[in-house]
Parts: C-alpha cells; sequence; structure tokens
C-alpha cells in the first residue's frame, strides 16, 4: 500500500516538474512587447539633452563655444508657451546672445543675437538686415516670468514683433513693460549642432 502512495507522489511530483517546465518554456517563447511608438522628430534625436527643460546654472555648447545659462523666461500668450535664455558669452560688439525654444507643433530652438536697432522700426511689413530681408510674420503681447539672471522683473508683459527671412533666419523685436525696442537676429539651430549639460 505504502508503495502504491509513493508511486502516486512520485507521479505527481513529476506532473509538476513537467508542468512548471513547459510553463518557463512557453514564457522565453513569447515575444517582447514592441517598443511603444515614438515621435522621429522628438527632441531628443536632434541634440544632446532637452532644450525644453533649459533654465539658469546649466550650459550649452554650440557650435564649439560653451555658455553657462544665466536666466530665462518663461512667457505665455494665450495658450501658446516659449522660453528665451540668456547666455554668459556677450558677442564681440558687446551684444547679448539669446536661445528661445518653441514648440509649434515641432521643437524651434534659435541662437539670437542682439542688434542695434538703429531705425529700425517693427510696424514695417518688410525689413533688411546685413543684406537680409525679412517679411513680418507675428505681433502681439504676452505674459512672462523671469528666472535667475536677465535684467527683468520677475514677472510682466512684453510686446513682440517677429520677421522671418530665408533658410532659417529670423528678426524680432521686443518691448518689455512699455520700454524701449530691442532687436535681434536669430539662426535655427541645426539639428545635433547643440549640447546640453545640465547644472547641479
Amino acid at each position: 500500500m505504502t508503495g502504491v502512495v509513493i508511486g502516486v507522489l512520485l507521479v505527481l511530483i513529476l506532473a509538476a516538474l513537467v508542468v512548471v517546465i513547459l510553463l518557463l518554456q512557453r514564457r522565453r517563447e513569447v515575444p517582447a512587447a514592441s517598443a511603444a511608438p515614438r515621435d522621429p522628430f522628438a527632441a531628443s534625436e536632434h541634440t544632446a539633452g532637452d532644450p525644453r527643460a533649459l533654465k539658469a546654472g546649466d550650459m550649452v555648447e554650440y557650435l564649439g563655444t560653451r555658455y553657462f545659462v544665466r536666466g530665462s523666461l518663461r512667457i505665455r500668450e494665450g495658450g501658446f508657451t516659449w522660453s528665451e535664455h540668456l547666455l554668459d558669452a556677450d558677442t564681440r560688439d558687446g551684444g547679448k546672445v539669446w536661445i528661445s525654444v518653441e514648440e509649434d507643433p515641432d521643437l524651434e530652438v534659435v541662437w539670437w543675437t542682439e542688434i542695434d536697432i538703429g531705425d529700425l522700426r517693427p510696424d514695417a511689413r518688410h525689413l533688411t538686415v546685413d543684406g537680409v530681408e525679412y517679411r513680418r510674420d507675428e505681433h502681439g503681447t504676452a505674459d512672462y516670468t523671469s528666472e535667475g539672471t536677465t535684467g527683468l522683473g520677475v514677472t510682466g508683459r512684453v510686446e513682440y514683433v517677429d520677421f522671418e527671412g530665408p533658410r532659417g533666419r529670423y528678426l524680432a523685436f521686443e518691448q518689455f513693460g512699455g520700454g524701449t525696442w530691442e532687436a535681434g537676429v536669430g539662426e535655427r539651430v541645426p539639428d545635433g549642432s547643440l549640447t546640453i549639460y545640465p547644472g547641479s
């Protein structure tokens, strides 16, 4: 009788082992879940680091030169938001250098250099600067908050007029808090040419 019980127990143990082995084999054979679809134009594909996360204290490398982000403006107009970041390096003529970051809907990063406004006025439909012709594109008023060092108060309003030129070139006018107009020329940052090192 005990031999029969032992035999039955051995058969049950063997059956359990076979079931466990089959389950393990089946688990190995199940194909891995395919990766979630990704946006081929996402920022991570074009730059090292995410320009949308730039903040004071970060470092940016562009065309072989490194710059520290001194401060940022977070700008909102209705449902649209964008950022402008002041960099530590000044141009040869003493003007400021900025980077703007906007998604509308694709990510657009533009490198801006301050220019002397001279007799330029933002109410013209077309303007020519250094031989490049720009056409008026947008005009509006937005609210901003300032972080770090920007030369502006913590919050305020900015009026802007944007002009678009050929091959990713831009001209922009900004007037903060009803003050004097400031102007800058910009060029779209080519994919893969910007590296971001987050600050501590």
